[in-house]
């Protein structure tokens, strides 16, 4: 069964993917390694190896690299390619990439699986950069502060979810187009974040329900501006 998929995509550019789901949650469950990239045209093939994802996917198959939604080709034991479209590369953190790197893998949510973050679709909203990753004083925990740009700060709450990295996380501290994360130990070992540096670029996606709410208040706020006159021509 065929279903559209947003893959090697970002906001609204996309190719169709075979798929059984289209939901992520944000919980990585390995993170892979960037081992080849091949220019193919105008596009580009990376090569990601890793232990348990590719044993998982089948040609076509969706799979979130670094929270972005791409398609799986190419599949062999231990690796998988998937083609990054121009818009991709310079519109992800994809820019940064290269061979060596590291990245968050995670497969689609399936229908009876357990919900273990929050909804994310693989599409990336906007481009963050990473201010900075210290640790706590005297505490065990880290302080991952992020720059955003201002397609995702308007969706962005306090205690609210935001996705980094295809990693769901929940902000602590909010400024202005900024905002601050506090990550376990476990998140640190179990993602990429402890192989990123000042300045990287990250991919973010905002809390899709916040985006279903401002399009409600739109469409509401519309209605009210509507006057007496303008309801009578439209026959009411």
């Amino acid at each position: 069964m065929f279903s559209p998929c947003l893959s090697a995509s970002v906001v609204n550019y996309h190719v169709p993917c075979m798929v059984e789901a289209l939901m992520f949650t944000g919980i990585v469950e390995e993170v892979g390694r960037v081992t080849h990239i091949e220019e193919q045209g105008e596009n580009r093939r990376i090569t990601i190896t890793a232990d348990h994802t590719p044993k998982e996917l089948g040609t076509g198959n969706s799979v979130s690299v670094s929270g972005v939604c791409l398609t799986a080709l190419d599949i062999k034991p231990g690796s998988f390619c998937a083609d990054l479209a121009p818009e991709t590369w310079v519109r992800t953190s994809f820019s940064r990439i290269h061979e060596g790197a590291l990245v968050n893998l995670e497969l689609p949510m399936k229908a009876d699986g357990r919900f273990g973050g929050h909804i994310v679709q693989g599409h990336v909203d906007g481009v963050g950069k990473l201010i900075s990753f210290e640790r706590i004083a005297d505490s065990e925990n880290w302080w991952l502060e992020i720059e955003l740009p201002d397609e995702v700060e308007k969706y962005t709450v306090y205690k609210g979810s935001i996705s980094i990295e295809g990693i769901s996380l929940t902000v602590a501290k909010l400024g202005k187009n900024r905002c601050t994360i506090a990550i376990i130990p476990h998140t640190v070992e179990m993602t990429n974040l402890h192989s990123l540096k000042a300045g990287d670029p990250v991919n973010l996606e905002a809390d899709l329900i916040a985006k279903y709410v401002e399009k409600m208040m739109r469409s509401e706020s519309a209605e009210s501006s509507l006057t007496i006159e303008e309801l009578v021509e439209q026959g009411f």
